[in-house]
């Protein structure tokens, strides 16, 4: 028999509707077959657990998801920043149940549904549910506001608790479907996991830091200025070096230095440049002066100062008595802060004579002696009390100051250098609070043969513009060190010009000539500016040299008549035409100092002819890299006076000027320039 013939047997016959009565059977048999589906859980299933909108929002007693244990509102409650937030939306949903989508009923056939039960029966057994459901969401309610509002004293308690719920892996869709009661508790769950690593984040470190603290003077940078009005330029040596170590440690963290953390004077003074030396000690140090072209402004001249202190021999160097003054604070406790200065303090004993002294004196939350003066050679003594040093406390920086002056004073020696060294973040807080009391105190302590210089490690609580005036006010150097490879440079390399001075007082005085000149520039100095009258006067402090030290200062000028120049000529002032017989000058150099054990300057004269002649290769090469360390520099302050230059042109320059360069620190300053780029190109 064909489909066809089947087809027509079938036209013939009559269709039988169902009744009323069977079609309500067949909606009690599947209602009844779907409750059953769900009180018997399958075997299994290995359908995602998702919490979508199409996931059974029943557990298996009827309860909504959302009526969570009193313990998960608590951890619930506990885990969340946003307190009051949580317990709106807690209510919020407890008294607005989410919208339950109507699921699909399955087909069930006759002979194997279930007997439904009676209508009647199953509406009270509903409503008895329904009131329990209720009565159990109000309490739970009434408890989660409680538990919410005594967060913050369960926190800690509660908080390990949600790292041990936060431990449990979560499912995966291998696994095989829970039941909805695990469904639901599984799902509570899950909330702690997303807030516990926020607990974990606020947590205090094991080790002391805080960043974004790093302060320095806010300085504008030295403006051009007329010839005709202002010909006379007057400021103190500076031999620090600590903005260079400190512009170099950002830049390799990848991030361009704020812009007051560099001072171009101390970008140049990190490197040893080859001047001539000088023939005797008694005159300390010989001045140089070259003219040059200058790179980023075509018609100007860059004028570059350089000074070389005499070197002292071995045998020649003076006895010291040390007094190491360490910060063991709490800001201290950081592997690039106490334990560099450790060892750089290991690395300072090398270069001591065996006749030399040491103390060590220690502040935190109060100040204290840890070595009495003690011989140098005694060397095993020492490092032994340098390793028992831990950080921990608050900051008496004043308190060790006075205390570390005192031991200096009890071992005092005549003709010899009697040095404090700090060795800090720069983080004082407490002590001698007045920034200006400290000051005058360590001036007093200079004016009776005590000086001090100050090194300091690491970042976030760096107080540059402390140290900077500690260090000059005490007729010391003003150092950075971050890491130990500094350490080396500054107390082994450069002990000589770190530890003894030749002159004291160093100032220097530029007088320009206004038949020649018509502007000038002054790179740098900003913080080391001097009055015109200051010069001659001895009871004014200025900077020290120490054995080997090298200067260097640099003038951008205008030569006259030259259409480079920034200041427009002046309607009323007439222009003073400047003395015959001196159209041949630039200027008249002069330069003030004493020596350590005098009261009253000398002074060292030079006139700065127009044409200088042709400089020596090593002259050239000198001056080439000085005008790129300082090029660079006015880079990363903005580059207001930099014009077209870029980080490529200093890269060129540097490069082909780095000479022997025998501890690679030029090599340094080139790859430090591409990192400057990098960062930059990256803002």
């Amino acid at each position: 028999m064909t489909d066809d013939d089947l087809k027509s047997l079938f036209e013939g016959v009559d269709r039988i509707e169902p009744g009323e009565e069977a079609r309500a059977r067949a909606r009690q048999a599947a209602l009844a077959a779907f409750a059953g589906k769900n009180a018997q859980v399958p075997q299994g299933n290995v359908t995602p657990l998702r919490p979508t909108p199409s996931s059974n929002p029943l557990d298996g007693n009827g309860r909504s998801r959302m009526n969570m244990s009193k313990r998960q509102w608590l951890m619930g409650g506990a885990a969340s920043a946003a307190v009051v937030v949580l317990a709106v939306s807690v209510v919020m949903k407890i008294g607005n149940p989410p919208f339950e989508p109507r699921s699909v009923l399955p087909v069930a056939s006759e002979g194997t549904a279930p007997k439904p039960a009676p209508p009647e029966e199953a509406r009270r057994d509903q409503q008895a549910q329904l009131a329990k459901r209720q009565a159990e969401n109000a309490a739970a309610e009434r408890e989660a506001v409680a538990g919410l509002a005594k967060g913050q004293a369960m926190a800690d308690s509660v908080s390990q608790e949600m790292g041990s719920v936060a431990s449990a892996p979560a499912p995966t869709i291998a696994q095989p479907r829970p039941s909805a009661p695990q469904a639901s508790r599984k799902m509570v769950a899950a909330a702690p996991p997303s807030s516990a690593p926020v607990l974990a984040e606020v947590s205090p470190p094991a080790q002391y830091q805080e960043v974004g603290r790093d302060r320095f003077e806010a300085v504008d940078s030295s403006p051009v200025k007329s010839v005709a009005t202002e010909p006379v330029s007057t400021f103190s040596v500076d031999v620090d070096t600590a903005s260079y170590s400190f512009v170099r440690r950002q830049l390799n963290q990848g991030v361009l230095p704020q812009k007051d953390a560099v001072r171009l004077e101390e970008m140049l003074n990190y490197f040893d440049y080859d001047y001539p030396l000088p023939d005797s000690r008694e005159t300390p140090f010989k001045a140089t002066v070259t003219v040059a072209d200058s790179p980023w402004k075509p018609g100007n001249k860059l004028l570059h100062i350089g000074i070389r202190g005499y070197e002292l021999p071995r045998a020649q160097h003076p006895a010291s008595n040390l007094v190491f003054l360490l910060d063991v604070s709490g800001s201290m406790n950081s592997p690039d802060k106490l334990p560099l200065v450790k060892q750089s303090m290991g690395l300072l004993l090398s270069q001591l004579q065996p006749s030399d002294t040491v103390s060590i004196v220690v502040y935190a939350g109060a100040a204290g002696t840890v070595l009495e003066p003690t011989p140098a050679n005694e060397k095993q003594k020492i490092l032994a009390a340098l390793d028992r040093l831990s950080a921990g406390g608050s900051t008496a920086g004043g308190e060790g100051i006075q205390l570390a002056y005192q031991l200096a004073r009890s071992s005092f020696k005549k003709d010899a250098v009697n040095r404090v060294i700090l060795a800090t973040d720069g983080d004082f807080n407490v002590g001698i609070t007045s920034n200006a009391e400290l000051q005058g105190f360590i001036e007093r302590q200079r004016d009776e043969g005590i000086y001090l210089s100050v090194l300091g490690f690491g970042q976030g609580n760096y107080h540059d513009q402390l140290m900077q005036a500690l260090a000059q006010n005490g007729n010391g150097v003003a150092a950075y060190i971050d890491t130990l490879g500094e350490a080396q440079k500054l107390l082994v390399d450069e002990a000589s010009s770190t530890l003894f001075p030749i002159a004291k007082d160093v100032k220097l005085q530029l007088e320009f000539n206004p038949q020649t000149v018509s502007e000038y520039r002054l790179l740098g100095y900003e913080t080391r500016a001097l009055k015109q009258e200051d010069f001659n006067n001895d009871k004014v402090d200025a900077g020290d040299i120490g054995a080997g030290h090298r200067v260097t200062a640099i003038y951008e000028i205008t030569p006259a008549g030259a259409a480079s120049g920034l200041l427009e000529p002046s309607r009323y002032q007439p222009q003073q035409p400047a003395a015959e017989g001196h159209a041949s000058e630039y200027g008249f150099l002069k330069i003030r100092y004493k020596l350590p054990e005098e009261s009253s300057s000398r002074l060292i004269t030079t006139p700065i002819p127009v044409d200088g002649g042709e400089l020596s290769a090593r002259m050239a090469r000198e001056t080439a890299f000085a005008t790129a360390v300082a090029g660079f520099a006015e880079l990363l302050k903005g580059g207001q006076y930099s014009g077209n230059w870029s980080y490529q042109d200093a890269i060129k320059l540097a490069n082909s000027n780095k000479g022997e360069d025998l501890y690679g620190y030029r090599s340094e300053f080139v790859q430090l320039v591409r990192k400057a780029e990098v960062a930059a190109a990256m803002k």
